[in-house]
C-alpha cells in the first residue's frame, strides 16, 4: 500500500468512527478511493453493505446507533432520523423493532428497513447523528401514540431538560395546523403541563369550600413539617402534588417519616394530584366529604 492510499484509508477510518462506524460510496470516493478499491474492500468483507450505498466497517456488528446512522446517510443529504427512531435516540422512548424512520427534505428511493416520510422539520444532533429536536419529534409522534405513552414521553422529555412543558406549548403555537399539534397541545393541558404549587392551592381551597370544609388552619408546619393545608379539628392534612415526577428517594424518605409522625398523632393525610384537582374537581370534593 502506497503512502497515499494508507492516507485515504486512515482518513476513511477515522470519519467511520465518528459516524458509529458506518461509510459511504460518495464519502469514500472523496477521500480518494477508486470504484475498484470499493469493490475489493467490499469482496473481502472489509466494507459490509448496510443500505445502498452505505457500508458498515470494523470486525463487529454495527450497533443501534450504528445503524441508524448508516439509515439517515442512505437517505441523502438533510435527512435525519425522525419520530419513533428519533424518541429512541432522544431517550424517551424504547428502541423499537420496526423500520427506522427517518425524515427527508426531498424524495428519494425506498430501501428495506426504512421508513421515510418526507418532511422538513427543525434538526438537532446527538452524538454525531442528525434528527429531529425534541419538539418536533414530540410533534410527530403525537400522531403515532396513544395517549399514555404520548405522555410518557413528554415526562420523559422534560425529565431529561429536552424540552419545558410551558415553554413546549408556547413553541408548538405558530404551527398549529401541523398534524400532531392539536393533539400534543390537549395532552400538555390536560396531564404533562403542571401548574406551580400557589397556583395549585388558590384551586383547591374553592373545592374545600364547597365540600363544606372550614378554612383551613393558617400553621402551615406540623410536627416539624410543612404542609399545603391542615385541618386540626378535623384530624385532616390535604397535600397538593404540583409536581412534575414522583419524588427523589431521599423526597419519598422524607415524605415516608412525615406520613408516620402525622399517623402517630391522628392525623389522616390526603394526596391529590394536579390532574385531579384541575380536570376531576367532583372527585376532589366528593373524597374531602366522605372523609370529614
Amino acid at each position: 500500500m502506497g503512502a497515499s492510499d494508507a492516507h485515504s484509508s486512515a482518513r476513511a477510518w477515522a470519519l467511520a468512527r465518528r459516524q458509529h462506524w458506518v461509510i459511504t460510496h460518495a464519502q469514500l470516493l472523496r477521500l480518494g478511493f477508486s470504484r475498484k478499491a470499493i469493490k475489493h474492500r467490499i469482496a473481502t468483507g472489509r466494507l459490509r453493505p448496510l443500505y445502498r450505498g452505505v457500508y458498515s466497517t470494523g470486525r463487529a456488528e454495527p450497533s443501534q446507533r450504528g445503524r441508524w446512522m448508516a439509515a439517515v446517510l442512505a437517505c441523502g443529504e438533510g435527512a435525519m432520523l425522525g419520530r419513533r427512531s428519533a424518541g429512541a435516540m432522544w431517550g424517551i422512548l424504547p428502541v423499537h423493532a420496526g423500520a427506522i424512520e427517518v425524515a427527508a427534505p426531498r424524495r428519494t428511493r425506498a430501501q428495506a428497513g426504512i421508513a421515510l416520510h418526507r418532511a422538513r422539520r427543525p434538526g438537532s444532533r446527538k452524538d454525531g447523528i442528525p434528527l429531529t429536536t425534541p419538539a418536533a419529534t414530540l410533534v410527530d409522534l403525537a400522531t403515532q401514540l396513544g395517549r399514555n405513552a404520548l405522555e410518557a414521553a413528554i415526562g420523559e422529555a422534560d425529565k431529561q431538560d429536552l424540552v419545558d412543558p410551558e415553554a413546549l406549548r408556547a413553541e408548538i403555537e405558530p404551527i398549529s395546523g401541523r398534524p400532531g399539534v392539536a393533539r400534543l397541545r390537549t395532552t400538555l393541558d390536560r396531564r404533562t403541563f403542571r401548574l406551580t404549587d400557589s397556583q395549585l392551592e388558590r384551586l383547591f381551597l374553592p373545592l374545600a369550600r364547597r365540600a363544606g370544609l372550614p378554612a383551613p388552619d393558617e400553621e402551615r408546619r406540623i410536627n416539624g413539617h410543612r404542609v399545603d393545608f391542615v385541618w386540626r379539628q378535623l384530624g385532616l392534612v390535604v397535600e397538593t402534588d404540583g409536581l412534575r415526577y414522583h419524588r427523589t428517594p431521599v423526597q419519598q424518605s422524607t415524605d415516608l417519616y412525615r406520613d408516620h409522625a402525622h399517623a402517630a398523632e391522628g392525623l389522616q393525610r390526603l394526596r391529590f394530584s394536579h390532574d385531579q384537582i384541575r380536570h376531576d374537581p367532583g372527585h376532589v370534593e366528593r373524597t374531602l366529604r366522605a372523609v370529614t
